[in-house]
């Protein structure tokens, strides 16, 4: 399935009113279903009483990873840096919490409402450089619908 066909399907289940449980967790299942490369999706949104990331809805296997301070591991820089961050291999990335050892690359989009970085969607894959910037775009469209959506 192409990037265009997922985000025509995403707008489509977005705008239907689901809630924003819902269609954030219907986001994380459908890609980690039609994206080969993306071997766990899922969202954290800011915890607004803490400097924390909060695991909202996920796809893949769980993870112990529920709740991430701020400025930790990768979720946690791209909370304080509102910048994308890809990494092509996490073995030499010494900030990386390692959430299975098959995971060997990440990708990390903030989620942007009204100019707020409200959370992210983080993407693990079993294999070295799996993303580009065709993912990144690709994501930040899917951010963008989540924004006007569910926010």
């Amino acid at each position: 399935m192409t990037f265009d066909s997922l985000l025509n399907i995403i707008d489509n289940k977005l705008s239907s009113g689901v809630s924003q449980t819902e269609g954030l967790q219907y986001i994380c299942q459908l890609l980690f279903d039609h994206i080969a490369h993306y071997d766990w999706v899922g969202y954290y949104l800011h915890n607004p009483k803490k400097k924390e990331l909060v695991l909202n809805a996920y796809a893949g296997e769980p993870t112990n990873h529920t709740n991430i301070p701020f400025g930790k591991g990768i979720c946690g820089q791209v909370a304080q840096s509102n910048e994308i961050f890809i990494v092509d291999d996490v073995t030499a990335h010494n900030n990386y919490i390692s959430c299975s050892l098959d995971v060997k690359s990440e990708i990390v989009i903030p989620l942007f409402v009204n100019e707020k970085n409200i959370g992210q969607i983080d993407i693990d894959s079993n294999r070295l450089r799996a993303f580009s910037e065709k993912d990144a775009a690709f994501l930040g469209e899917v951010n963008h619908l989540v924004s006007i959506h569910l926010f």
